[in-house]
């Protein structure tokens, strides 16, 4: 299938972006690694791409006043990835940005665009009338599942694609979002939308709004990150299973968790289940081996992807173990 034709229009600041995405057939252009893809596919049409690659307001990672970060959405990953500050401060977010795709995509890719990038569902991303477009059925439930959801699977089984967004989600930061109306801010751990709320939003951004920046809260003292990715092929593939972890620790026992999975539901999936397993207690075997339990406990695998079901339970037991041996 070529790429349809479409006119792109470089704007020189946020208030002619947002004027521009009001018009019919309008959509935001950044790093393009998903959009060009949607386009090609035809998962979507689009006749003018709004493109905010020149903001230079979008970009970059400071320091904000109470000794968070402010990243710019247009920041690549691979500068997120290679950043300092964040590898010493925010290691479990460096990590997860060294994760994406390819090199190449890292370059390009931006991390609005990984937080606000469509499903890689092979049904979506196909010749099929799903839910998710419209239609009245999600072909993955009786289909080829393997890479589908096994948690929050309603109406729609994707997982979502970000591997910064659990972290981000577990970090507890804050997505800017500026429209014709003004800025609003959003906690990440809202920013995705369930298909039981609306199979057809991925994010509760409207059509003429642009993802501006995300504010991550300072971390505070003995915390630890982490993020761990399984996946088919090491250079390329999204996430089989993932996990995020922020953990803040009182010598050895675990004072506050906050613990989201990828590659497991519809959205970055906060595992409570796993975070009351393990506050208040040190992460000895016992503990751990009751973590990996948990993390599974309300899982609803389909008929392909039952493998997830060991490969969450094993990155939650040497994730746990690495971490409190940091």
């Amino acid at each position: 299938m070529g790429m349809p034709d479409f006119t792109v229009v470089k704007v020189k600041s946020l208030r002619e972006a947002i004027d521009k995405l009001s018009s019919d057939g309008a959509r935001v252009h950044a790093g393009g690694t998903d959009l060009l893809g949607c386009l090609r596919d035809d998962v979507f049409k689009a006749s003018t791409l709004v493109s905010i690659g020149q903001l230079k307001e979008l970009r970059g990672i400071t320091q904000t006043p109470d000794d968070g970060l402010r990243i710019g959405a247009l920041t690549t990953l691979t500068e997120i990835a290679n950043s300092r500050i964040i590898r010493e401060t925010y290691p479990g977010l460096a990590r997860a940005a060294s994760e994406v795709g390819s090199p190449q995509l890292r370059n390009q890719g931006t991390l609005g665009g990984n937080l606000c990038q469509k499903p890689r569902c092979w049904y979506y991303r196909g010749e099929f009338h799903c839910m998710r477009k419209g239609g009245d059925k999600c072909y993955a439930l009786q289909g080829e599942n393997q890479f589908h959801c096994i948690f929050g699977g309603t109406m729609c089984y994707i997982v979502h694609p970000s591997d910064t967004a659990p972290v981000l989600v577990a970090f507890e930061a804050i997505a800017r979002v500026v429209g014709p109306g003004g800025a609003r801010a959003v906690p990440l751990g809202k920013f995705h939308v369930p298909p039981g709320e609306n199979v057809e939003k991925e994010t509760v951004l409207e059509p003429n709004e642009i993802l501006t920046e995300i504010l991550l809260p300072p971390p505070g003292q003995r915390v630890r990150s982490s993020y761990r990715k399984v996946r088919a092929r090491q250079s390329w593939d999204f996430a089989l299973a993932g996990l995020a972890l922020v953990i803040r620790f009182n010598e050895k026992r675990v004072e506050q968790a906050r613990v989201v999975l990828s590659g497991a539901a519809p959205v970055p999936w906060r595992s409570m289940a796993v975070e009351e397993t393990i506050t208040g207690k040190e992460l000895n075997a016992e503990t751990v081996a009751k973590a990996a339990d948990a993390v599974v406990k309300n899982a609803e695998p389909l008929k392909h992807n039952r493998y997830k079901i060991a490969l969450f339970r094993g990155i939650v037991e040497e994730e746990l173990v690495s971490i409190a041996g940091t």
